[in-house]
């Protein structure tokens, strides 16, 4: 199964052509995809149009929706962090690690165009969907 984060689903939802919604899009309806509960609050509160908003949230709803965050996936989270950060790397965004660690811990494939996963795959042995 491949989880999907909402830096490609915006893309995809915005028409906008490149690897990763080329990608998301030749996979739908092809092979297991899933969104994350905390992708799907991010992908969904960015529509302005109501009509936008219930027809990419039936869609979305229609795929395996994944509860990601746990006290343990916080606590590996926060490892994670710090392990990064003592690396001298700095995440920009708490819900990115949360997203990365649920995706290493389950061994989950990771759709993503965010650059802050790239340190997740180099150091902590997250699966890009899309290999290098």
């Amino acid at each position: 199964m491949i989880l999907v984060d909402s830096s490609v689903w915006v893309d995809y939802f915005n028409g906008n052509a490149n690897e990763q919604a080329d990608f998301l899009h030749a996979r739908l309806g092809n092979e297991p995809v899933a969104i994350g509960d905390l992708m799907l609050t991010e992908v969904l509160q960015g529509f302005r149009d109501d009509g936008d908003y219930r027809t990419a949230r039936g869609l979305l709803l229609d795929l395996p929706v994944l509860n990601l965050v746990s006290t343990d996936v916080a606590l590996a989270a926060a490892e994670n962090y710090r392990m990064l950060r003592a690396a001298g790397i700095t995440i920009r965004k708490t819900i990115d690690t949360l997203i990365a660690t649920f995706c290493i811990r389950e061994r989950l494939e990771l759709l993503f165009s965010d650059r802050d996963f790239e340190p997740f795959v180099r150091h902590l042995g997250l699966r890009s969907a899309i290999p290098d």
